[in-house]
């Protein structure tokens, strides 16, 4: 079908072009009216909860004076107790008061993050619903990859606007109370302490200036990945057909390095942050502790009042230290929603000004005209007219053919019946109203259109037929069987183990081409609207099927307008008329009896040599008199001089033939051009001895049961390496393609691909510098990762953190394990600075209470702070960045092996529904980036942790073992409340991940299918459907809200009792004068500080837990088996394919375990001529294609290639010797001479650009590709040129012909073409049938089945009868008569 011709690059728009100036208010760019209570209640209660903090500091301090009191000998021990225990008492009370704070905190900012995500998702969707068709065509990376940044964009908005948001918030609020308490206790001491703030403030906001630009640039560069990876999981069948994994995944590896350097810019932005704040907080002790002792000693302030200042100071500055680490979030929370709201504000200013119309008939006769020369271009290419000055007259009741060359533009012509796009010039009416007049609903609900690629949704087969009516809910069974019966969908329904509620799948994926197509007619018979398009409805179909459902057709459309477009001239009747266009221009039309009475155009007689298409003058005179229902007759007249008319596409084959004096080398060049150009190739062909029957093998050394060709006529090939059991985290082959030590920081330059042969002896040389021991003991803890992952992926539960680290030290190369250590090694250094500071802390504190020397003793401690400060501030920051360094080569690391495995799956792990591709990008995208946050921000902060836990308990206990005892007997408890409050959340932020994808699947299947959505007019359903998910989603969010605050709150303030309980006990001790003042001062210091660093992991508990759920299922695709499917079963290379066997072969799809395809197939296939495979549909030819192909293993019996069981060959040499050409051509988002040579070495002669010209030239496509703005190198494929269908059916026909395969597979190649394109098909197959170049043809075509040598009739999965077209057809009782009559 004719789709959407790009245009200019420059016309394209960015979706993340007006996020660049990205507000803090563009985190409530999705605050509803709605949602102003919960927000409300959100601000008030971190209000509250901020204020804990200092209220908790200044209890402390009066408790600390109580302390200082007793050792300056104030106090007796019964005094001391008598006073910290009415304070304890507060601190308790504060406690429990923090926990119910924190609860309801924590909860609604987790409600109003829900709240955010499901507003965004709504209004993306509305909004995405009202677009108009231009709007898609002119997204920059096309409409997949723009769905799947948007899904993640909603999902980091709402990660920001919940915890990390409220935690600022309430950071935020402490800091502010934490500063006016000391203000309110000693200002002069607090304006000297947070005298350098307001230069620290500054600082940092230059520095998060610099984080902007450089999360736009990742979020592009994630996108294009996005895009690849979507790209390819759509083209898998391609890229295992022409062995393009490793170029996959070089390409996919390449992009997420990009979009890798632009993370590290913002990691050392916010490492850069957290350092400096780190120095400024314990720095400021040099002026505040001097100035503090200055203070005491003149008798100004007492110890208490400067202990409650400088402590509240420290709470404020380590409460704004807190934010840091969220920062990052936190800025891509704000770039997702400035990026979010210029998407629907762009959506609002570029909606263009047209008559929407709101004229709905209360009847539809059908009368259709196309009037006043109607123009159209697609937006996409200003420069290319897909319609030019063309008018058509459509009578009510009449069935009217439209027929032309491919991108002609039929397919235009229904794109604006159905009023997808509006044209430049002219006027479309139905019944003499004007289309811009007309209630869209109406027109689309009076108006059917049936595409070539039928669509179907992710349900039943009931329900995708019952779409076809407005009211679908509705409808009953008994109402769907004529159109069934139409469709001539029984016989399929029926061998269907659950019938009419069969699952369809995703896109229809479990029906085979035609199953779809005829479907699709029988939702359009129930539809039964007064005017229907068939835009090559019937082009998968077998003739019998095809002659069955256009009789059916025929009858149903008796009296009502029809318009079929076309290439099957066959379908069109001499009473019927037609109109043949070319260049969008109508340059013939009549009824077909008269148009065969011509001399010019595909329905008149044999063509004269040179003559193209005339553009008959008389054409609006001819619609004037059909108008009139007279019969009109054409004429042939001289063609418009103005106007070319000539194809630029056209193959030049059916009008001007060669003569056959003249001399025609080869296609694949002579034998001695042949063999010269092999050599370069992927697969080296083998000498001429070798074919006819020189070949022999030889066992490699070491390796039982491997065979390979002598070392001079070896293939270069993919490596086998040993499974996933015998290899760490990434396979060495991984690292060859510079996916994990060279993907961040190593010398070494990612380059594509030059040849098979290098990659293998970069993959020798990497094995050998290796020791095998080392891998074998790295891959244990993998191979354990593996099962705990699949484990939890199966039952919804995350995998353990401590079983996904373990992945991190087998999947980095050597520079990042070292950077991994010496981060580590930063990370004890900041965990021991925290009690180091503690003590001197502890000094300075000590200071207040001395007789003497106050002053002098207050600096030299505050000197050492300030040397303990700098330096951790240097550990801390590289701590930060080596970290989310390591992290971000972790999460790349196993997104390159990940999309190597996942390409590698046999071919039936993707018709499975967990395997959806929206899940798989959205596992590689979202997932990928909040997994990195696990070593990047979570392990060196747990491992600080645990560091000062040890040092500090150890120093503890050596001081005041007794005090140190009863602070860890309150371990037990908070663990306890702890874990719970962790299973708890995870089991929640699972579920919600859950609802969350389920939500984007249907996003997805919605805005992937949009004309078919329109079409239909489903928008109403699928907004319902949709709004449905969210809701779920939101109930879901709204549960994992309540339970995980409650928790949290419990968590909470399990920290502030044990704190009473030590500052209690700590005066029983005291009082016994067993341990000095000082050293219970330090133990004091040294707990408080461990337990409020240990209070900050429970902040960190809900985003840990959706790291972790994400984290399981990136990981279940990183530890997909590899190298294991029946893929890699064997080594044997062979140098010709000889004769093709299936013996007693049954085969059944995996998917569709009840329906046989193949019983007990047995037919033997010479690759040396040419074989037409014929049958009805669903009879097993496409099937026996990818038997031949190895995509699926047969079920039962024995497919041989020269003797060799298929299960014995090395499956990447075999393909290489055949290409294949399917009915449904995928094409990669990149260059057509890309596309042309996909995958080929990028040395290889036939990736040269005269190789493939010539690949186009014998295509047919070579003038066309030249008449590109870019010729050979203009983007096609997503978010590129869009091209018809004829002209991808050539591009993939060039792309098998450049391979110079022993055997060419065509499927349904010439559905797409039009006459005069499928006669220069059949031409090749012949010439390359003399070039002894094996060609197996699936078709429905006659003249395809008289082009081959010999055709074979399969029925119900076996062979019917096979032998010469000629024969067959005049045998009695023939199976093919039968088919063709």
């Amino acid at each position: 079908m004719d789709a959407n011709v790009e245009g200019p690059s420059d016309r394209r728009e960015s979706d993340t072009a007006q996020a660049g100036n990205a507000r803090w208010r563009s985190l409530f760019a999705f605050t509803a009216k709605s949602h102003i209570v919960p927000l409300s209640l959100a601000l008030v209660l971190s209000l509250a909860s901020g204020i804990v903090t200092p209220v908790l500091s200044y209890l402390l301090g009066k408790v600390f004076d109580a302390f200082t009191t007793f050792g300056g000998g104030k106090y007796t021990g019964p005094e001391l107790i008598q006073e910290v225990s009415k304070w304890c008492i507060g601190v308790t009370a504060l406690g429990a008061a923090s926990g119910i704070l924190h609860t309801g905190y924590f909860g609604f900012w987790l409600v109003f993050g829900e709240l955010q995500a499901k507003c965004a998702r709504d209004m993306l969707f509305v909004g995405m619903l009202e677009k108009d068709m231009e709007w898609y065509d002119l997204r920059k990376d096309g409409t997949e990859a723009l769905i799947q940044r948007l899904q993640t964009q909603i999902r980091e908005l709402q990660m920001a606007t919940s915890q990390p948001l409220g935690f600022a918030v309430q950071s935020t609020v402490t800091a502010l109370s934490a500063l006016g308490l000391a203000m309110y206790t000693a200002w002069d001491l607090t304006l000297v302490t947070i005298a350098t703030i307001p230069f620290a403030a500054i600082v940092l906001g230059l520095i998060s200036a610099k984080m902007q630009p450089s999360i736009d640039a990742q979020a592009d560069e994630l996108s294009a990945a996005s895009k690849l990876a979507n790209n390819a999981l759509q083209a898998i069948d391609t890229i295992k057909c022409f062995n393009g994994q490793d170029f996959e995944t070089w390409q996919y590896a390449k992009v997420i390095k990009r979009a890798a350097k632009k993370y590290l810019l913002q990691a050392q932005a916010n490492a850069l942050q957290i350092g400096f704040v780190r120095f400024i907080t314990l720095s400021m002790f040099v002026q505040g502790f001097w100035y503090g002792s200055h203070l005491v000693i003149s008798g100004k302030k007492d110890p208490g009042q400067i202990l409650t200042a400088f402590w509240s100071c420290l709470m404020a500055l380590q409460a704004m230290e807190q934010i840091l680490p969220q920062m990052i979030v936190l800025e891509k929370g704000r770039a997702a929603g400035a990026t979010l709201e210029a998407i629907l504000t762009q959506m609002g200013k570029r909606r263009r000004v047209i008559m929407t119309g709101n004229l709905a008939p209360q009847f539809c006769e059908g009368d259709i005209e196309v009037r006043n020369q109607v123009s159209f271009r697609y937006p996409s290419r200003p420069d290319q007219p897909a319609l030019h000055r063309s008018s058509f007259f459509f009578p009510a009741g009449e069935t009217t053919f439209v027929i032309g060359k491919s991108g002609s533009g039929k397919s235009t012509l229904g794109n604006l019946l159905m009023r997808f796009y509006e044209p430049a010039t002219g006027e479309i009416s139905i019944d003499g109203n004007a289309l811009q007049t007309l209630d869209i609903p109406w027109l689309r609900n009076n108006v059917t259109l049936v595409q070539q690629q039928s669509v179907l949704f992710n349900e039943t087969i009931f329900k995708n037929i019952a779409f076809g009516r407005r009211d679908w809910d509705s409808v009953r069974r008994e109402e769907v069987k004529q159109s069934i019966e139409t469709a001539y969908l029984q016989h399929t329904i029926s061998d269907l183990a659950q019938g009419l509620d069969t699952v369809v799948g995703s896109g229809g994926n479990a029906m085979s081409g035609g199953q779809r197509q005829r479907v699709a007619i029988a939702r359009a018979r129930l539809r039964d609207t007064p005017i229907l398009i068939l835009d090559e409805a019937t082009s998968a179909l077998d003739h019998i099927s095809k002659a069955s459902v256009m009789e059916a057709v025929r009858e149903w459309r008796r009296g009502k307008t029809t318009i079929v477009i076309t290439h099957d001239l066959s379908q069109i009747e001499d009473d019927e008329y037609a109109y043949i266009l070319d260049k969008g221009v109508v340059v013939q039309e009549g009824y077909r009896y008269a148009l065969q009475k011509g001399s010019d155009g595909p329905l008149g007689a044999p063509r004269r040599p040179s003559v193209t298409f005339p553009i008959n003058k008389h054409l609006p005179k001819l619609a004037e008199e059909r108008r009139k229902s007279s019969v009109a007759t054409t004429t042939s007249t001289s063609r418009d001089s103005t106007i070319s008319t000539a194809s630029a596409d056209s193959m030049d084959i059916q009008y001007r033939p060669r003569p056959q004096s003249v001399y025609m080398p080869g296609i694949f060049g002579t034998t001695a051009e042949r063999a010269q150009t092999a050599r370069g190739s992927r697969f080296e062909p083998l000498p001429s001895q070798a074919a006819a029957g020189a070949f022999t093998m030889h066992r490699m050394s070491g390796m039982p049961g491997m065979f390979v060709r002598p070392p001079d006529r070896a293939i270069p090939a993919v490596v086998d390496h040993d499974s996933v059991s015998d290899w760490p985290l990434p396979s060495p082959k991984m690292r060859n393609l510079s996916l994990i030590n060279e993907l961040h920081g190593s010398k070494a330059d990612i380059s594509r691909p030059r040849d098979d042969s290098h990659m293998e002896t970069m993959s020798k040389r990497w094995s050998q510098n290796i020791p095998m021991r080392r891998l074998k003991q790295q891959a244990d803890p993998l191979v354990a990762s593996r099962r705990g992952s699949d484990r939890s992926a199966r039952t919804g539960h995350p995998a353990p953190i401590k079983k996904i680290l373990l992945t991190v030290w087998p999947t980095l190369g050597w520079k990042n394990r070292c950077l991994l250590i010496l981060g580590f090694v930063c990370a004890a250094v900041h965990a021991a600075a925290t009690p180091v500071f503690s003590w001197v802390f502890s000094k300075l504190l000590s200071t207040f209470f001395l007789p003497t020397n106050r002053s002098q003793q207050a600096l030299k401690w505050s000197l050492s702070v300030l040397g303990v400060g700098g330096g951790d501030a240097i550990a801390t920051y590289f701590l930060h960045y080596l970290l989310e360094t390591c992290g971000q080569a972790w999460v790349d690391s196993l997104r390159a092996e990940a999309i190597k495995r996942i390409i590698d799956q046999p071919r039936a792990w993707f018709d499975k529904d967990k395997n959806g591709i929206p899940k798989l990008t959205e596992c590689l995208d979202r997932n990928a980036e909040e997994m990195r946050n696990l070593l990047g921000r979570f392990a060196g902060f747990m491992f600080v942790v645990a560091v000062m836990l040890v040092t500090a308990l150890t120093w503890s206990l050596i001081i005041c073992w007794k005090l140190t005892l009863v602070g860890l007997a309150t371990a037990p408890y908070i663990y306890a409340v702890t874990k719970s409050y962790q299973a708890v959340s995870g089991k929640w932020e699972g579920r919600s991940n859950d609802a969350g994808t389920a939500a984007s699947s249907i996003f997805t299947e919605t805005f992937s299918n949009v004309r078919t959505v329109r079409a239909l007019t489903l928008e109403a359903y699928l907004h319902g459907k949709y709004l449905k998910s969210t809701a779920k989603a939101l109930n879901v969010g709204l549960r994992r809200s309540a339970y995980s605050s409650i928790f949290y709150g419990v968590s909470d303030s399990g920290i502030v009792f044990a704190t009473a309980l030590i500052f209690y006990y700590g005066a029983k001790v005291a009082a016994s004068r067993e341990f000095s003042t000082q050293d219970i001062i330090t133990v004091f210091s040294m707990l408080l500080f461990t337990i409020s660093s240990a209070n900050a992991i429970i902040a960190f508990i809900p985003q840990i837990n959706s790291s972790c759920a994400t984290a399981t299922r990136l990981l279940r695709l990183a530890n997909l088996p590899h190298k294991e499917s029946h893929e890699h079963s064997g080594h044997i290379r062979i140098p010709a394919l000889g004769t093709i066997v299936f013996s007693d072969v049954d085969f059944t799809y995996p998917s569709r375990p009840h329906g046989p395809v193949l019983s007990g197939l047995n037919l033997a296939l010479p690759t040396h001529t040419s074989i037409a495979l014929v049958g009805s549909s669903g009879s097993g030819k496409s099937t026996i294609a990818s038997l031949i192909l190895g995509l699926f293993p047969p079920t039962s019996g024995r497919l041989t290639f020269d003797g060799i069981p298929i299960s014995a060959l090395h499956m990447a040499s075999l393909r290489s010797l055949i290409a294949v050409v399917p009915q449904t051509p995928q094409i990669f988002a990149a260059s057509v001479a890309s596309n042309i040579a996909y995958a080929l070495p990028e040395r290889s002669p036939l990736a040269s650009r005269q190789a493939i010209e010539q690949a186009a030239e014998v295509a047919g496509i070579h003038a066309f590709i030249n008449s590109l703005p870019g010729g050979y190198q203009t983007l096609i494929g997503e978010g590129g040129t869009g091209l018809s269908g004829g002209q991808l059916q050539r591009i993939a026909i060039a792309r098998a012909i450049a391979r110079q395969p022993k055997l060419l597979i065509l499927d349904e190649a010439t559905s797409a073409l039009d006459g005069e394109n499928a006669k220069g098909v059949r031409d090749l197959v012949r010439r390359l049938a003399r070039e002894g170049v094996g060609v197996l043809m699936v078709t429905h075509d006659k003249e395809m089945m008289m082009a081959c040598a010999e055709v074979v009739v399969l029925k119900d999965g076996m062979v019917m009868e096979r032998g010469a077209f000629d024969h067959l057809m005049h045998s009695p009782g023939s199976e093919l008569r039968r088919l063709l009559s």
